[in-house]
């Protein structure tokens, strides 16, 4: 790992800029910060500079509970390589929401399950890193998307104590094995009329969970209309598990 910037943001929390190999990512972490902290690893669809702000917000309501917070670079987003595969994997999917169709099952496979099984290791290794910090302790928590990487990372890094899960993205018939290995505490946030979500595929997955303590949040509204309350109440879920 290796740091490329820093700038001290307003309420006490550094953000530092990192490289990982030919990953990019941001860490944020609270100042000061007498002992090491908790982490939490913020996921997202995607496009870590388009993302930034929405993730900020969420570093910056982490650190207020003395958390870390860290995301990195999706494979194949932002500056890093495309996969032609996923590439084309993708325009079939927008022809078939284009065309009112459903989305193969096929075509949810060769979009999202590459993209798992890479982004996965690259968390683990983005973990390791992370957690040789002197300023990050434990234990771990994940929070956000894309919900199948999620998903396979809860299940196989024992790291990882308790998760936040948003669902609104299309998921393998695969992840649903991942989902009965998961066992750490989940908060699952799921917005009602999401239009790019299969509601549906979303309350099979919560329920093939294997955790004892989970809890879906549902509200309504679409993708982008999650609540502020929404994001308040993942936070003191984390207060909970990881202090």
């Amino acid at each position: 790992m290796r740091f490329t910037s820093e700038r001290r943001l307003g309420g006490g929390v550094l953000e530092r800029e990192f490289t990982l190999g030919e990953i990019p990512g941001v860490l944020w972490t609270p100042e000061p910060a007498p002992e090491p902290v908790p982490l939490i690893l913020l996921g997202h669809p995607g496009g870590l500079h388009w993302m930034r702000p929405r993730l900020e917000a969420r570093a910056r309501q982490s650190a207020e509970h003395g958390f870390a917070s860290a995301a990195i670079e999706l494979p194949g987003s932002g500056d890093r390589p495309r996969s032609e595969t996923a590439e084309q994997a993708r325009a079939d999917l927008h022809r078939a929401l284009a065309a009112g169709e459903p989305v193969a099952e096929e075509t949810i496979d060769r979009l999202v399950l590459p993209l798992a099984e890479k982004a996965v290791p690259e968390w683990r290794a983005a973990l390791d890193a992370l957690l040789a910090l002197p300023e990050i302790g434990g234990p771990v928590g994940f929070s956000g998307g894309v919900i199948s990487i999620a998903v396979r990372l809860a299940a196989v890094e024992p790291r990882i104590a308790a998760a936040v899960l948003y669902a609104g993205s299309l998921i393998p018939r695969a992840v649903f094995e991942d989902a009965r290995r998961v066992t750490v505490p989940l908060h699952v946030l799921l917005q009602w009329d999401d239009e790019s979500n299969d509601r549906q595929a979303s309350l099979d997955l919560f329920d093939a969970f294997g955790s004892e303590e989970k809890t879906l949040h549902a509200n309504m509204g679409g993708h982008t209309g999650v609540p502020p309350f929404a994001g308040e109440e993942a936070t003191r879920f984390f207060a909970r598990h990881l202090k």
